[in-house]
């Protein structure tokens, strides 16, 4: 190779008094103290690692045995606070012999038993052949309770508490009876419901007798429109009979 070709370099085209471009100025906030002084007042010494400097412990200062334990109360005298038992008779020692009681012990008791009250026999009951006798009190066969002066009578509490309730129910009523006033409702009588329970039943026999008359074979589709038309009818007069029966009151709108 040529030793003038080295120097004809893609390096040596670029002019060497080239100079990079001044970088411009890094920006920095007008709050910079502001946010380091404030960062300062807020810090808290001794609030991560620990304090900033610790005294280091006398070697003296040593932790000695029973130094944390609480002390005891004063000793006090021991009291029992009752007498001792009677000493234990020595073996030489002898009981009193000879003493002797003149009671008649025979008449004493046959005395008792003359002057005293004769023990009434506890009330049984058998119910088996065997004899398996059974006390009669806690049975239930003796008419204990039915004796007693309140007996067959209705609590007081129970009364208290119907009363209670009717008087709600009255209090119920007539809110009621009020919001159907402001609304124009009208209560039906017991007649009306009954003239109207019985208008809806012929109806339904009538639909029933007419759904009966339909033929056999159901072949051509004005006569399937007709056999759906009586059951939804059928169907819908059913619903408000077993409504009107289930509702003793009803309330209708005044036109």
């Amino acid at each position: 190779m040529d030793p003038s070709c080295t120097s004809e370099s893609i390096y040596n085209l670029i002019p060497s008094d080239l100079k990079e471009p001044p970088q411009p100025p890094r920006y920095t906030s007008v709050f910079t103290a502001t946010v380091k002084d404030d960062m300062k007042k807020s810090k808290t010494a001794m609030k991560t690692m620990g304090p900033a400097k610790v005294d280091v412990p006398s070697p003296k200062d040593f932790l000695k045995k029973h130094s944390k334990d609480k002390p005891l109360p004063p000793k006090k005298k021991f009291y029992m606070g009752t007498s001792k038992k009677p000493a234990v008779p020595l073996r030489t020692d002898h009981p009193i012999m000879g003493i002797q009681s003149g009671k008649n012990f025979i008449n004493t008791n046959a005395a008792d038993v003359i002057v005293g009250v004769a023990k009434k026999p506890k009330p049984i009951y058998v119910d088996k052949r065997t004899g398996d006798r059974h006390d009669l009190e806690t049975s239930g066969l003796l008419p204990k309770y039915i004796n007693k002066k309140d007996y067959g009578i209705t609590p007081e509490y129970i009364c208290k508490r119907n009363e209670d309730m009717k008087k709600a129910q009255e209090e119920y009523d007539n809110y009621i009876q009020e919001n159907l006033k402001k609304a124009a409702m009208k209560r039906l009588s017991d007649e009306e419901r009954e003239a109207v329970l019985q208008g809806l039943k012929k109806n339904w026999e009538e639909v029933h007798k007419e759904f009966q008359s339909l033929s056999v074979f159901i072949d051509s589709i004005p006569k399937k429109i007709r056999k759906q038309k009586l059951e939804e009818e059928m169907k819908q007069l059913e619903h408000d009979i077993s409504v009107i029966e289930k509702h003793k009151i009803i309330y209708i709108a005044n036109k």
